[in-house]
């Protein structure tokens, strides 16, 4: 005999009641899941922004010696207008990150290119170098909200194909990296205010591109079935992990660019070749983003950081060896290109209760950037130029135990 208690009598529906319910009842403004994260002109856009940002950064560099007359500046005194803005990028990505799903994607965007543009106009008109450097802290600040927030976007907001779309969009930044310098040395250093006033003006059409972009955030894919989320005991150390590897791998990024034209110098080279070898370098991390595109759509991240890492530690020893230095130097640049952008969508899904792992593991990288100057520069005062490359593939070696350590962790135990 069926109990009433547990089981009540069912009531005939009433259409007429249901529809006065749905009227009655306010609609949910929940964000529409299947909306695509971007229009096709503000992918476009959006590698654009990329593009300026590497432009920007590879300005300052050229500048220095225009800097230097105009100011009065010492060496060291010129090389902060960098340093302010690596450190508007951190605080450019630590604020953005606070306001991430808080305010609109569009929002956040378009005050970032902003800062960007007042920054670089106010470096091109600063009267004075304290106002220059805090024009180019601005400039960073923008930088960072970009950078955070683009590399988010894309890292959640294409599925499947959210991993080649990241290589595209940071390979962009190389090509702005590389045709910055070029720019500068066209219409010549004491020219560079010229120079910055243009790309504040290039910035100002991108905003109009932002109404392409959805303005709540998407949210990240369910993870797959080969990467579970960790267990809370584990959360911390996957995390931690993580960001060792984006703080070692952005540092051999900084140490090649850096040291590599010193380290050929020093084994025999001229000194045209190893500039010449060090615009190879950055050419071929641009190169190798595009080529890691379709890869990515077949291989999974762990398996193309793997090889990234492996490869980039075999070329560091082989730059060991003066007669394939510059050679090898370019093959590093090659395999190090996939590991930032393809890093983020593996870790998204690794750990994707973590809001705050994408702007932890970014700032890290930005961290790394500066650190891998002096860290660097006392290792080799202690060991030598020679040991340049060796001390990177030590480095590189620490990249690769870091990538087989978290396809460990984040594998699907045995059933």
């Amino acid at each position: 005999m069926t109990n009433p208690r547990t089981h009540p009598r069912r009531t005939p529906p009433n259409p007429d009641a249901d529809a006065r319910d749905k009227a009655s009842t306010p609609a949910l403004t929940a964000p529409d899941r299947t909306a695509p994260a971007f229009t096709t002109p503000a992918v476009v856009a959006s590698c654009i922004g990329f593009a300026l940002m590497g432009a920007l950064q590879a300005f300052y560099g050229p500048s220095i010696p225009a800097l230097r007359q105009e100011f009065g500046l010492a060496p060291a005194a010129a090389g902060l207008a960098l340093s302010a803005h690596f450190v508007g990028g951190v605080a450019g990505v630590l604020l953005f990150d606070r306001l991430y799903g808080r305010t609109g994607n569009r929002r956040m965007l378009g005050t970032s290119y902003a800062f960007m543009a007042a920054g670089a106009a106010g470096f091109a008109l600063a009267p004075t170098w304290p106002l220059a450097l805090a024009a180019a802290l601005l400039a960073g600040l923008g930088v960072g909200g970009i950078d955070y927030g683009l590399n988010q976007l894309f890292a959640t907001g294409f599925g499947h194909r959210s991993t080649a779309m990241l290589n595209i969009l940071n390979a962009h930044f190389g090509i702005g990296a590389i045709l910055g310098p070029a720019l500068i040395a066209a219409v010549g250093a004491d020219r560079y205010p010229t120079v910055f006033l243009a790309f504040a003006l290039a910035n100002l059409p991108l905003l109009l591109c932002l109404k392409g972009v959805r303005d709540r955030a998407p949210q990240p894919a369910a993870p797959d079935t080969d990467v579970p989320t960790p267990r809370n005991r584990a959360l911390r150390s996957v995390l931690t992990v993580f960001v060792a590897l984006y703080v070692l791998h952005v540092g051999i990024e900084a140490g090649v660019g850096g040291w590599e034209p010193t380290h050929l110098e020093t084994v025999g080279y001229g000194a045209g070749l190893a500039a010449t070898a060090t615009s190879v370098y950055w050419l071929m991390m641009t190169v190798g983003r595009f080529l890691v595109a379709p890869l990515a759509l077949r291989f999974s991240a762990q398996q193309i950081i793997t090889v990234s890492c492996a490869g980039m530690t075999a070329c560091l020893l082989l730059a060991a060896v003066p007669d394939l230095a510059p050679y090898a130097y370019a093959g590093v640049g090659l395999f190090i290109a996939p590991i930032f952008p393809t890093g983020l969508p593996w870790l998204n899904q690794a750990v994707p209760r973590h809001r705050r792992a994408g702007a932890l593991v970014i700032a890290a990288s930005l961290a790394g950037g500066v650190a891998a100057g002096p860290s660097l520069g006392k290792a080799i005062e202690w060991s030598g130029v020679r040991a340049v490359p060796l001390l990177l593939a030590a480095v590189s070696a620490a990249c690769l135990a870091a990538t087989l350590w978290l396809t460990r962790a984040t594998r699907t135990p045995p059933p």
